[in-house]
């Protein structure tokens, strides 16, 4: 069984998801956006609980955040929040503080394309994206 984290990274709220698909999920939590240590960790300590009491790991997290993100895998500051009016979040490496904090691979893309890729009439686009909904 494959199973995938997902993470709706909104300004005011986090919601954060393991399932095996949209129709098929497994637990959820969801908690206010405050400052990148305390939510990131927040998210990080949700997976990392169901990764050691399920004994399994995730495949991967899929992540749609609120921006501006850089997602140029080119650019020095790839994965990350840049410039956002949203306080302390400027210049944090959301992609990589869940990687590491999870160990597990992290594909991230804006709350806007999360939506349309989960959203998306096409059964291939959807099992690309792996994303979660924002709805």
């Amino acid at each position: 069984m494959s199973l995938y984290g997902g993470i709706e990274a909104g300004g005011t709220k986090f919601v954060c998801a393991v399932g095996e698909g949209s129709d098929e999920l497994h637990a959820e939590v969801r908690f206010p956006t405050t400052n990148p240590s305390e939510t990131l960790g927040q998210a990080c300590d949700f997976f990392n609980t169901y990764m050691r009491d399920s004994h399994i790991s995730l495949d991967r997290i899929g992540i749609g955040a609120f921006g501006p993100l850089d997602l140029n895998p080119g650019s020095v500051n790839y994965g990350m929040i840049t410039s956002t009016p949203k306080p302390g979040w400027e210049f944090t490496d959301i992609r990589g503080m869940i990687a590491s904090g999870t160990g597990t691979p992290v594909v991230l893309d804006t709350d806007v394309n999360a939506c349309l890729l989960y959203t998306s009439p096409s059964p291939r686009d959807r099992t690309r994206s792996r994303m979660p909904s924002s709805a």
